[in-house]
């Protein structure tokens, strides 16, 4: 079972036929939400508000679903969504972390934003932290980093940081002229087959 992280903006209704292509080529199950705030979702959303959302729907499929998370579970985080995916390897033990255009912290792409502001400034101005980088080397299974080469929103540079920071094992892949928002499509049949070369080599206690 895949459980989707999605990224900041939009809902889950835009991902419906990226959800549609990972359960044909995968053929696994995948569960998506939408964070408090998003969608449908009332609320508002917080750094700890979308780790709490996430946390819920782990227990929701294994309370509901009986999915064993050691040996079922693979999360998937894009964007945003790769943040709230490393706080939830870190809480739990899972078959695989996959994080797509993930970035190291908020800090990290707010200096590339806005590169002439004090960093003081800056600390102060953003209340999310999601210092990813911080955490993946804690993530106590096998990590997928993919990123597009041509992403025009987090620098793919930021991706290579984070898949550095991870432990072994782990995979990176490069998107070739990929953006932030068309990885799949430009990825093709290439990138869906290595997701699944991906999952399919993850096995329980691989750590």
């Amino acid at each position: 079972t895949l459980l989707g992280c999605h990224g900041n903006a939009g809902n889950i209704s835009h991902r419906v036929n990226n959800i549609m292509w990972l359960n044909r080529i995968l053929g696994v199950n995948i569960m998506i939400i939408d964070y408090r705030g998003y969608g449908r979702s009332q609320g508002k959303p917080s750094e700890d508000g979308l780790y709490q959302d996430a946390e819920a729907a782990i227990e929701f499929l294994v309370s509901e679903r009986g999915v064993n998370p050691e040996t079922e579970l693979v999360l998937f985080g894009r964007s945003m969504g790769a943040a709230v995916a490393v706080e939830m390897a870190v809480r739990h033990r899972v078959r695989a972390v996959i994080l797509e255009s993930g970035f190291t912290s908020v800090r990290d792409m707010a200096q590339r934003i806005y590169p002439f502001l004090p960093m003081s400034l800056l600390i102060h101005a953003v209340e999310a932290r999601y210092d990813t980088i911080s955490k993946v080397g804690n993530v106590n299974a096998p990590v997928m980093v993919l990123h597009g080469d041509r992403d025009e929103i987090v620098p793919f540079k930021l991706g290579e940081e984070l898949f550095e920071a991870a432990s072994e094992p782990k995979v990176f892949y490069r998107i070739r002229g990929a953006g932030h928002n068309d990885t799949y499509y430009v990825g093709g049949e290439p990138y869906f087959q290595a997701l699944k070369e991906f999952v399919s080599s993850t096995q329980s206690g691989d750590r």
